[in-house]
């Protein structure tokens, strides 16, 4: 009599591994910015991201706490980027004070294009949270203390005076958004935002 086989057991699944928590982050921010983009911010909940993600709603919870805090966490992971892009820019610029003015301006621009219309969907999100406005002004001190530090050298005996730093960053974000939207052009923001800067420096001497 023949010997009946046995068809052999289905090998155990690999167990799946545990994301770390700046792993986690990562992946959340990162199906965030794909929700934002393909539809807006009214669509950015934190129950729609744990859906999204494929995880529970405590997860995403325990990493943002409220929708606030989610887009804040959003503007602070595109600042990051920025500074970055800007950091190896001006890095990689020759050391005259045009090459490193215009390193500023176009590595400014094109964070802001590179992102699209998503950070003034954040930005409007958040109009009024105090939290979005201390996050905001962390970062614009620092952009300008960075610029400051680049721009020094170039200066007259007193200095660059603060309120044309904040014109400058004024301006910066202004031709940045006109740009995005389509009223100009990125060739046209980046020369502008380098004429302001230039103006801005030649004022203090």
């Amino acid at each position: 009599m023949p010997r009946k086989l046995t068809a052999a057991p289905p090998p155990e699944p690999a167990p799946r591994r545990r994301m770390a928590r700046s792993e986690r982050a990562r992946q959340l921010l990162d199906v965030a910015w794909t929700l934002l983009r393909a539809e807006g911010a009214d669509a950015l909940t934190l129950g729609r991201l744990a859906e999204e993600a494929g995880v529970t709603k405590p997860v995403v919870y325990d990493h943002f706490g409220t929708r606030e805090g989610l887009l804040a966490a959003l503007y602070q992971d595109f600042d990051v980027r920025q500074t970055a892009v800007v950091d190896a820019a001006i890095a990689a610029a020759r050391p005259t004070f045009k090459d490193k003015a215009g390193a500023i301006a176009a590595a400014y621009v094109q964070c802001v294009l590179t992102q699209g219309s998503e950070i003034p969907q954040v930005l409007a999100a958040l109009q009024g949270s105090p939290e979005m406005a201390a996050v905001k002004r962390q970062y614009q001190e620092a952009f300008i203390a960075k610029c400051q530090a680049i721009l020094a050298p170039f200066a007259g005996g007193q200095g660059l005076a603060r309120a044309g730093m904040w014109a400058m960053l004024g301006a910066a974000d202004a031709l940045s958004d006109a740009a995005v939207g389509g009223d100009i052009t990125e060739e046209a923001a980046q020369a502008e935002l380098f004429e302001t800067i230039v103006a801005m420096v030649k004022r203090s001497k």
